[in-house]
């Protein structure tokens, strides 16, 4: 007989280790289309040892959060720049077409059944992890005739178990992520099975992540592409008599994935107005120099799980480049009233910490602090 699982302390959460009770799941077949609808008790979902999923790995998710404010009102955070990338994903797999605004509203009434699951602290949520799997059992490479859509529910913490406290990357330089022509702007499961084993060998090193880096033929450094779940972002301080602050990320050219948290980054950034703002190649001998001249000022990752994770270290084979981090700037900035961090242009004598100031800026939005087009209430 089923039974509700009990609600744990949200400081005892474990990334994506705890699940909600119910799922949502609908199954589609060429020619007859989608099924309805359903919400479920989570459990085992039955499929054909000759799923296509399992053999060619047609399969693409999405990673979104809902988030509690002290009003107690729900909200999610621009969901539909996640149902737009899971169309985006299931096209290049050639799963089926689904109606972004009808999957958005299932995904809301999931969220309602389990609203006594999202926790009410700042910093925590519930993740939200939509799935579309080939299933049609055929052992040949073409494309799906049978597919299914399904959404499950984890209470979070930090992704990181230090926190705001930075993690140090493991520069990879042989193994890549993504290549030219390949699908590394897509969130497919077969984009992230082989950073598993650079990671593994970074971890040995005291790296919580990798941070790949491709040879290209055009630098001695090569090109600085994501840092494994997360998209990569350095705040350098430029050369010459200006000395103009840049904050700079890759750009969306086909092996970046387009991140939700990455965009905002961007968008807040430009809106304090005190730097220059670059989506640009950059290459890792640039990050070297920066270093080496004392303007290389901070590094940081963005995404859905790990929301802005700060990083102190850049780790090679027989290197390490430190990066510098203001602890107390970052904390400064996470424990100024709510909405102060969004306004731009901020007086010269407060510590810059940008990825504290970010912080604060984007946990505003997704709290309720302040009022935005990017937060979604789920009304009850």
């Amino acid at each position: 007989m089923w039974q509700a699982k009990p609600r744990l302390d949200a400081t005892t959460l474990k990334f994506g280790a705890v699940y909600t009770d119910h799922m949502l799941q609908v199954s589609w077949k060429d020619g007859l289309g989608w099924t309805a609808p359903s919400i479920d008790p989570l459990g085992p979902i039955s499929l054909h040892p000759c799923a296509q999923v399992l053999h060619y790995a047609v399969e693409c998710f999405e990673g979104m959060k809902v988030y509690k404010g002290k009003d107690g009102q729900l909200r999610l955070f621009r969901p539909e720049m996640n149902m737009d990338r899971l169309a985006r994903s299931a096209a290049r797999l050639t799963l089926p077409k689904f109606d972004k605004v009808e999957l958005l509203e299932c995904i809301k009434e999931l969220v309602r059944v389990e609203r006594d699951w999202v926790p009410d602290a700042e910093g925590f949520s519930v993740y939200i992890r939509p799935t579309m799997i080939g299933t049609h059992p055929f052992l040949g490479v073409g494309p799906t005739r049978e597919a299914m859509l399904y959404v499950i529910l984890s209470p979070v913490g930090p992704y990181f178990p230090s926190g705001l406290k930075p993690i140090k990357l493991y520069v990879e330089t042989e193994n890549v992520r993504a290549f030219s022509g390949g699908v590394g702007n897509y969130k497919i499961g077969g984009n992230y099975a082989p950073t598993i084993l650079p990671q593994l060998r970074g971890s040995h090193l005291g790296c919580s992540q990798v941070l790949f880096v491709m040879q290209d033929g055009k630098s001695k450094g090569g090109l600085v592409g994501e840092s494994g779940s997360m998209n990569i972002f350095f705040l350098i301080r430029q050369e010459g008599e200006s000395g103009e602050l840049e904050l700079v990320t890759p750009p969306l050219d086909g092996l970046i994935l387009p991140g939700v948290t990455r965009d905002t980054v961007l968008k807040l950034a430009r809106g304090f107005g005190d730097m220059k703002v670059s989506e640009r190649p950059l290459h890792f001998d640039e990050v070297e120099r920066a270093s080496e001249s004392g303007r290389l000022l901070e590094v940081f990752g963005t995404g859905t799980a790990c929301m802005i994770q700060p990083v102190v270290g850049l780790v090679m084979k027989d290197s390490e480049i430190t990066v510098p981090f203001d602890g107390d700037a970052a904390k400064h900035w996470l424990a100024k009233a709510p909405g102060t961090a969004a306004l731009p242009n901020s007086s010269s004598d407060e510590p810059l910490s940008l990825c504290g100031r970010l912080s604060r800026a984007l946990l505003d939005v997704q709290y309720g602090h302040v009022d935005s087009e990017w937060s979604v209430v789920i009304e009850p």
